[in-house]
């Protein structure tokens, strides 16, 4: 690993993006070979602010999606053209970015590697983490957009997840099943809630 702190390697990256904007093609180069994970984490830190740029959440939700099949499957990732050439401008891009920077910084702050190893163990456990990532990038992108924190609870389990296996810390991972499971929960409230107001409303209107 390298020994540089990823949100200083991630704060260099946000220091040098174009001044108009930038593709997911170019987002890939710029992380180099130092995995896939770091992306993750960098794509992830736009949703900790609970303000919204439109479309980001299925691009970067559905680059994550991709990340996770790659490392499920140990292929080497694939981004379809329709997302990979599409530009995030950069003035909407980098203020979100540095908001969230610290967050990072935090969750690196109490990440320690080799607890609960047998979390980051390779076999099932492995599996299981890619298929929980997979899970988590679904949720980012499911269509809750303008709800608040509907992008910011997977997007938390994600950051978990990436930092977690980058430092092979069990306790960071655990975390980020358990985001998993509140998001889902969230998403299970709004839906229910959003029945029991449009029967509501329908029995209204038809009394």
């Amino acid at each position: 690993m390298h020994s540089e702190p990823i949100s200083q390697r991630l704060r260099s990256l946000v220091r040098s993006l174009p001044r108009t904007g930038i593709t997911l093609s170019e987002l890939v180069h710029r992380v180099g070979d130092d995995g896939l994970l770091i992306l993750t984490a960098l794509l992830t830190l736009v949703f900790l602010i609970p303000v919204s740029i439109p479309g980001v959440s299925t691009v970067f939700g559905g680059a994550i999606l991709l990340i996770g099949l790659s490392r499920l499957f140990q292929r080497d990732l694939w981004i379809p053209a329709k997302i990979e050439h599409r530009v995030i401008a950069t003035k909407k891009l980098r203020p979100l970015l540095r908001k969230a920077l610290p967050w990072l910084q935090k969750i690196e702050r109490v990440s320690r590697p080799d607890r609960i190893s047998w979390l980051v163990a390779d076999g099932a456990a492995t599996h299981l983490n890619n298929a929980s990532l997979i899970l988590g990038a679904v949720l980012l992108m499911m269509p809750f957009g303008l709800i608040p924190f509907s992008n910011t609870f997977p997007a938390v389990a994600l950051l978990f997840f990436a930092i977690g296996l980058l430092q092979r810390d069990g306790v960071c991972v655990l975390l980020g099943h358990i985001s998993n499971v509140a998001t889902i929960v969230y998403f299970a409230l709004l839906i229910g809630g959003g029945g029991l107001a449009a029967r509501e409303v329908f029995q209204r209107l038809t009394a």
